[in-house]
């Protein structure tokens, strides 16, 4: 498998997991954005909270920029980027948590630009997923193994 292969079937593999996650937390966050943000203060409070799901978010940043470094075409590029935008976050969760919560309470009050990000994220998605799942075309059809080719058949 050449390197171009290589890059193309892991960014698929990203895409197949890093759409639909998108897809259906934006999904999510426009049809209940009252009741999530209405709860949001409740957990701003909680240091530990924000510590733990800082770390697991800069965690999963982290597995996709390292495990995709690569920035050709469209769909590479929203990987790699969605990936430092992830480990960032959680990096900025885990060592500034009130500074998220203030970033959270300024997203409360401007819901329409919160929600153009929403809608700007599931489109991004969608196209993951598509990438991530569709069918490959023009892929060339797997050679018989080297002993499969000297067979004669038994019959």
């Amino acid at each position: 498998m050449s390197v171009s292969e290589q890059s193309a079937a892991r960014t698929r593999m990203f895409a197949r997991v890093i759409g639909p996650f998108l897809v259906i937390l934006t999904a999510t966050a426009i049809f209940r954005a009252p009741q999530v943000w209405e709860r949001a203060s409740d957990y701003g409070t909680d240091p530990l909270l924000l510590w733990v799901a800082g770390a697991f978010t800069l965690l999963a940043g982290l597995i996709v920029v390292a495990f995709h470094p690569y920035w050709r075409g469209a769909a590479a590029i929203l990987v790699s980027v969605t990936g430092w935008i992830t480990a960032i976050k959680g990096f900025a969760l885990s060592v500034f948590p009130d500074a998220g919560m203030s970033t959270a309470n300024i997203a409360m009050h401007a819901e329409g630009w919160t929600r153009a990000a929403y809608v700007l994220f599931a489109l991004i998605g969608l196209y993951l997923t598509y990438v991530g799942w569709a069918p490959v075309r023009n892929r060339p059809a797997p050679l018989p193994a080297s002993g499969d080719r000297d067979l004669r058949p038994a019959a």
